[in-house]
């Protein structure tokens, strides 16, 4: 699956900084992420509110980010709903070092948990699996950026990426929706 405009780093970025909102794009993410993993409803009206709340104080931005953030939910959806589609957090390019990428890790998993815990009110009463994953994501949104540029960090890094997607694709499996309820909806509502 190709990437989208809205999956691109610098084009997210752009609209973000046009709309003053000091928000990495990693961050919008992963709070986006977070909603969808806890469940939040699929109705725009039910997961633009949280997320605006999370990313801009609830405050509507131009519409040409209202419209980049739709076209990011919708294939964040598509890739956590089906497995074809490959789905991973944002995260900056490889070129970038690897101190940057690090740190836009522990920014989307900050995100993330906090877009899930403000989805999800009964994530204590999660299953035990659940729980020992948030606790490690708790852990990873701790992560030292200062990190040696070599190859036994760079593995470290890749497998904690894979924790953070493994850990999402969990929690939707937990917390969304059925998937008789996903297409039973009217896709004209979105």
């Amino acid at each position: 699956m190709a990437t989208p405009p809205s999956l691109r780093i610098e084009i997210l970025l752009a609209e973000l900084n046009a709309a003053d909102i000091a928000q990495h794009p990693v961050e919008v993410h992963g709070s986006l992420v977070g909603l969808i993993c806890g469940g939040v409803g699929q109705a725009k009206s039910e997961w633009i509110k949280p997320l605006l709340e999370l990313i801009n104080d609830g405050q509507l931005p131009p519409p040409s980010l209202v419209q980049l953030l739709e076209e990011l939910y919708q294939d964040t959806l598509a890739r956590i709903t089906d497995a074809d589609f490959g789905f991973t957090p944002m995260a900056p390019e490889e070129e970038e070092t690897l101190s940057k990428r690090v740190e836009a890790l522990s920014l989307w998993v900050q995100s993330f948990l906090t877009g899930i815990a403000m989805a999800q009110p009964k994530l204590n009463r999660a299953s035990s699996d659940v729980k020992e994953v948030i606790k490690d994501l708790a852990e990873i949104a701790q992560v030292e950026f200062d990190v040696a540029e070599d190859e036994e960090s760079e593995a470290a890094y890749i497998e904690l990426m894979e924790f953070a997607r493994m850990a999402a694709l969990l929690c939707y499996a937990e917390f969304g929706p059925e998937p008789s309820e996903i297409k039973d909806q009217d896709p004209m509502i979105h």
